[in-house]
């Protein structure tokens, strides 16, 4: 009697075990994508035939400066377009100029030294190795008026592609580290529909295939394709990520919006 309800005890234990693992499994799932339900309790109280989703944009990024210093300008404030190339951040570049004005200054002197030793070398006045040393040092001058060339171009950051701000961590006249986050910036309209779907449906879907989605935000249907499935099924879940293309004339669409798809039924 009592082993019995050793067992019973036992087997209760890995079947809430196995739940707990399912569990945790769905929420890292949402967590990496919280606006995506990944709960399979969720998913089968939808429709078989639909599935929630949200908008992610392909071009999003968080833009840092590769320098420190202190900010002198930032054009663009929340929610305002630019265009790529637009600069986005401009940096008080006057100590980098200063050093990139002293390197190149010893770049020239190693250049006329070197010129130097080679004319006295055609008249035998200096021997090789001199010439080379002045070689080497001219090259290491020219090295290091190129790092300050390249500081000084960071002094102002360019928009990687065409979008908007969707947030400044840091304000101008602020001075701060190399690596610091300056800018939130997304492209909305690169956006794609990214959804959780059962793996049970893995062999019903190929790329190309249409579907409907609706944004909650607009409530208008739109005419999607699958684009490509995800690379792994989600062990405790069993959900896969699906993600589809939108119209080209899709228009008034954000990245974060979410909604519903639809699949046609297949036999």
């Amino acid at each position: 009697m009592f082993r019995s309800i050793l067992t019973a005890s036992a087997a209760c234990c890995l079947l809430a075990g196995g739940a707990a693992r399912a569990e945790a499994s769905a929420e890292a799932l949402a967590l990496a994508d919280p606006l995506l339900s990944s709960s399979p309790a969720e998913a089968s109280s939808a429709s078989a035939d639909e599935a929630r989703g949200v908008l992610r944009a392909r071009d999003q990024a968080m833009l840092s400066g590769e320098l420190a210093g202190r900010i002198l300008e930032m054009p663009f404030a929340e929610g305002q377009s630019f265009d790529k190339g637009d600069v986005l951040v401009r940096f008080d570049c006057s100590a980098y100029q200063a050093q990139l004005r002293a390197a190149e200054a010893g770049a020239r002197a190693a250049g006329e030294e070197l010129a130097h030793n080679r004319q006295l070398a055609s008249y035998n006045s200096v021997g090789r190795f001199e010439v080379a040393l002045a070689e080497a040092r001219h090259a290491e001058a020219q090295a290091q008026a190129q790092v300050h060339q390249v500081q000084v171009k960071r002094c102002t950051l360019n928009a990687p592609f065409a979008g908007r701000v969707v947030a400044r961590k840091v304000q101008p006249h602020e001075s701060v580290a190399a690596g610091t986050p300056l800018l939130e910036v997304v492209d909305n309209r690169s956006l794609e529909i990214h959804l959780l779907i059962p793996s049970r449906w893995l062999s019903r879907f190929r790329p190309g295939d249409a579907f409907t989605f609706t944004p909650d935000e607009t409530g208008q249907p739109l005419r999607a394709e699958v684009k490509r499935l995800g690379a792994r099924i989600d062990e405790g879940s069993q959900m896969l990520l699906l993600i589809g293309s939108l119209p080209a004339d899709a228009q008034g669409l954000l990245a974060g919006m979410s909604g519903t798809a639809r699949f046609a039924a297949k036999p």
